[in-house]
């Protein structure tokens, strides 16, 4: 089969691999039929290793076929045939963290793609567990989307955002995007959508932002304060920019809560003396609760036609780095980019 592997910096290879063996009767053979790169993967190619351990097959986001599955999967009702989708981690289910309904902070917590073979690749193999099965009404390329989507709707929950607030997302490109969704599915109050570009803010209100504003070089905290003069009461930052979490903690209303999603490529420097004198809450946010966040983002893409106002374009898993990753890294695209692994 073909896999996209990563190896370091500036090297990921289009690759001949064996189709994987399922090993562990909780197992399952998927063959992908999309795949979705994340701003994570970039990252890892322009300036990683971060979170990958090399070599490793990319991709955990990602939806298919199951091929063939061991006797505990086959318990659970999982056969041939059916579509499914998969969430980005593996957990143990033993520690305190899994006792405690929080297996995204597992102690041995595993991301496909990033430290176990992904699914940018014809076929991947991953635990029963991760699985879940994509609703007749929910195609390819929405069913793509749902780990993506799961990961917004926990950020959202992170933030702990009521009807009565005011939510403003940075970065609406990527998973930004998704967040907006998840925050107007979350009934937020206002939800107000900033980023660079107008065209991911054009897609940011069809998704459900209330207002909408473009930097431009402007400073990102008068930005926020135009937006919501007396400050917003959660800030989701899902950029990554450097700025970005400093003008956050600036510009978020006294009480208030910043929930950082974006990753950041290196240390930074932030007012802490603000956090503490204005009572704020800094709250870090980590992939999804696959039992929880999986099938609320299966939902929610069976009620709305999502794909329809997110996807960019389906491309092939030889255009991965020259036209998917390139065009992330450039923060030139539209919307999320999707691979078909199919020859």
């Amino acid at each position: 089969m073909k896999a996209a592997v990563y190896r370091g910096p500036h090297d990921i290879a289009i690759e001949d691999r064996p189709v994987p063996r399922i090993v562990d009767a909780a197992d399952v053979l998927v063959r992908v039929r999309r795949a979705g790169i994340c701003g994570s993967d970039a990252a890892e190619w322009d300036h990683g290793p971060v979170l990958a351990r090399p070599p490793v097959v990319l991709g955990h986001e990602f939806m298919g076929e199951v091929v063939d599955c061991g006797p505990q999967a086959q318990a659970t009702g999982l056969a041939p045939g059916q579509r499914v989708v998969s969430g980005a981690g593996v957990w143990c289910a033993r520690c305190e963290w899994c006792a405690a309904g929080r297996p995204n902070l597992c102690a041995s917590y595993q991301t496909l793609g990033f430290h176990v073979d992904g699914g940018l690749a014809e076929y991947v193999c991953v635990p029963s567990r991760t699985i879940r099965r994509v609703p007749d009404g929910v195609d390819d390329d929405a069913a793509a989307l749902a780990q993506p989507l799961a990961v917004a709707l926990h950020a959202v929950d992170r933030s702990r955002l009521t009807s009565a607030e005011t939510c403003v997302v940075i970065g609406v490109g990527g998973i930004g995007s998704f967040v907006v969704a998840a925050a107007r599915a979350r009934g937020a109050g206002h939800v107000v959508a900033i980023d660079v570009d107008a065209r991911r803010l054009e897609a940011a209100s069809a998704l459900g932002a209330d207002s909408t504003y473009a930097v431009h070089g402007a400073d990102l905290e008068e930005v926020i304060h135009t937006a919501v003069r007396e400050g917003p009461h959660v800030v989701i930052e899902a950029s990554g920019s450097a700025l970005a979490p400093g003008a956050a903690i600036a510009a978020v209303r006294r009480g208030g809560r910043i929930v950082l999603v974006g990753l950041q490529s290196a240390l930074r420097a932030v007012d802490l003396l603000a956090v503490s004198t204005r009572e704020l809450e800094l709250v870090g946010t980590l992939a999804h609760v696959c039992d929880q966040n999986l099938p609320e983002a299966l939902s929610a893409l069976q009620a709305r036609d999502l794909a329809r106002l997110v996807v960019d374009r389906t491309i092939s898993l030889a255009e991965l780095v020259p036209v998917g990753i390139a065009t992330l890294l450039q923060q030139s695209g539209t919307g999320k980019f999707l691979i078909d692994p199919t020859p």
